[in-house]
């Protein structure tokens, strides 16, 4: 069920599975246990279920009956937007977990379900090829890559798989809850047309990769700590794209309207959490600094005499590091 050229990429690797107990995770633990794929789990208990407490149970049981690490973490109460802040609770968690254990790959499992229920959600409010290609099987996010081994197989392919070898598995209840949104579109829209076209589905994501890869070229972003920056592809979709996969991974989604003014403002705060700078052929990303500090004469007139943006000085003047890049660009200009 794993592709061949994912379980390849795998092999070797340090890699932590973002488990939940549920079918596509629980799926994923097995498939990687199949092909003795080197793994340990992590998962977020964020208290709200009393179901969560035997998904826990169960991680735990599993890791230590297969000598794995299990590392949890239990979520302070989210008073509101939970499914944005759930998730950057997770990552912040998984991401923490790479760094301090040197995890190569975090292995997520999201399957053809979830990569079609985004991709008509993007389509509905507004998206080009490359927005509505949606998740792909592998991106890399600096320090580790973030693959997902199952996203060509459609959910009834996992249950079904657990359902032979007579897995135990968990359903959560929230996600037969409409009044959120990707579950309005899941049982809506996407369940429904998978039912009926699946075959043709799963062709279309292949032609959709294929495409994008033509259409959008592949850009490096370089980081030092939470500044990212490349040099401009001339080419305003593929910039508009690399800057909304930087974003992404740092858990912010771009909106429709934020897309159109990147490709007419050269300076642009987005969502007053980040600070989006397009500058003599580079694009420079950074967290948003609110409050301007004093700063020292010698400072601003370097930045004077370079012709920095007003707005991203204030983070460069924090972030000595970032400022010398800035200057090493623009110097060479």
């Amino acid at each position: 069920m794993v592709e061949q050229k994912t379980l390849l990429k795998l092999k070797d690797k340090k890699n932590l599975l973002a488990f939940s107990g549920g079918a596509d995770s629980t799926a994923l633990f097995f498939l990687l246990l199949k092909h003795n794929i080197p793994f340990d789990i992590a998962i977020v208990d964020y208290g709200i279920r009393e179901q969560s407490k035997a998904e826990v149970a169960y991680a735990l049981e599993l890791a230590k009956t297969h000598n794995l690490k299990c590392h949890l973490h239990n979520a302070q109460t989210i008073e509101q937007n939970f499914e944005a802040k759930a998730r950057e609770i997770r990552y912040d968690f998984f991401e923490d977990l790479i760094k301090r254990y040197n995890y190569e790959n975090l292995l997520t499992a999201h399957h053809l379900g979830d990569r079609f229920e985004w991709m008509l959600m993007q389509f509905c409010k507004g998206a080009g090829c490359a927005e509505i290609a949606g998740m792909q099987k592998e991106q890399n996010r600096g320090f580790y890559k973030l693959i997902r081994p199952l996203l060509h197989l459609d959910k009834k392919e996992l249950l079904a798989y657990l359902h032979a070898n007579k897995k135990v598995y968990f359903e959560d209840e929230s996600n037969f809850d409409e009044d959120i949104k990707r579950n309005s579109f899941r049982h809506n829209y996407s369940l429904p047309l998978l039912e009926k076209y699946l075959g043709g589905i799963k062709k279309s994501f292949e032609y959709l990769d294929e495409d994008r890869s033509q259409l959008i070229e592949a850009i490096e972003i370089k980081t030092i700590d939470e500044f990212a920056y490349f040099k401009s592809s001339h080419n305003k979709r593929a910039d508009i794209f690399a800057i909304d996969k930087c974003l992404k991974s740092k858990l912010y989604m771009l909106s429709a309207s934020e897309r159109e003014l990147l490709k007419t403002k050269t300076t642009l705060i987005v969502g007053r959490k980040f600070l989006v700078v397009q500058d003599r052929g580079f694009i420079f990303i950074v967290p948003y600094e609110k409050e301007v500090p004093k700063m020292d004469e010698k400072f601003k007139d370097a930045c004077r005499i370079l012709k920095i943006e007003p707005k991203l000085r204030p983070y460069l003047y924090k972030n000595p590091e970032a400022f010398l890049k800035v200057k090493e660009l623009f110097t060479a200009i």
